[in-house]
């Protein structure tokens, strides 16, 4: 039987086997984005080792979970919709990177139920509060259920920003455009920066605006800072 949380949603797998294959997946992962996208990372001290954290980041483009997943040195739990767990094949893959199944819109109610559950069990959880991938390349308003999340979510935040990742595998881009990292560089440059801490009090005890200004400012931030960081 699949273990479940108290909520009623499915773990991810948490065998040996797993951690091993999310350590595995991450360091090669690192490996093929620095060397085929001059991927630049900064702030690895900044994630808490232990402890629940919410960890929120700009949404550029498919290479965003991967990116933040080489670059942040903790297992992270991901947010899959239910439907990529069909095919039981691919679900045990999934399941073995930390990825539980929600429905379409992440920061909707049973999104904030999986993701408190998640934070309960001493858990880092990516959640990316735009919501959708940006179609311009810009940090676009966040979701309304944001700022419900992080009222509810006793844990500390971690912003990471993410810059370049647009660049070389927009939405409208059916390839990625490549970067080496020992050639001149290119439009396809990456980078992430992993901001300091929050304790998620600091925003449930503001104003809904107030708050949500001060959240995106704060990871906006981040973005700005790795796209400083890039090689160009």
């Amino acid at each position: 039987m699949e273990p479940t949380s108290a909520n009623g949603q499915p773990e991810p797998t948490s065998s040996l086997l797993s951690h091993l294959w999310y350590e595995g997946g991450r360091w090669w992962g690192g490996l093929c984005l620095t060397l085929g996208f001059s991927m630049r990372v900064e702030g690895f001290h900044n994630m808490p080792e232990k402890g629940p954290v919410l960890v929120i980041a700009n949404h550029q483009s498919f290479f965003d979970p991967w990116m933040i997943g080489t670059a942040v040195r903790r297992h992270m739990t991901y947010l899959a919709r239910k439907t990529l767990f069909r095919n039981p094949y691919f679900a045990w893959l999934i399941r073995s990177l930390n990825a539980v199944p929600i429905d379409q819109d992440g920061v909707g109610k049973e999104g904030i139920r999986t993701i408190i559950g998640q934070l309960r069990q001493q858990r880092a959880v990516l959640v990316f509060p735009e919501g959708e991938r940006t179609g311009d390349g810009d940090m676009h308003p966040f979701r309304p259920g944001i700022h419900l999340l992080i009222r509810k979510a006793e844990a500390q935040i971690v912003p990471v920003g993410v810059a370049g990742a647009y660049d070389a595998y927009p939405r409208s881009q059916p390839f990625p455009t490549f970067a080496p990292l020992f050639w001149p560089p290119g439009k396809g440059t990456i980078a992430v920066s992993i901001g300091e801490p929050v304790d998620s009090r600091r925003f449930a005890e503001l104003p809904r605006e107030q708050a949500m200004a001060e959240l995106f400012e704060l990871l906006h931030q981040a973005q700005q800072r790795a796209e400083k960081l890039r090689r160009k």
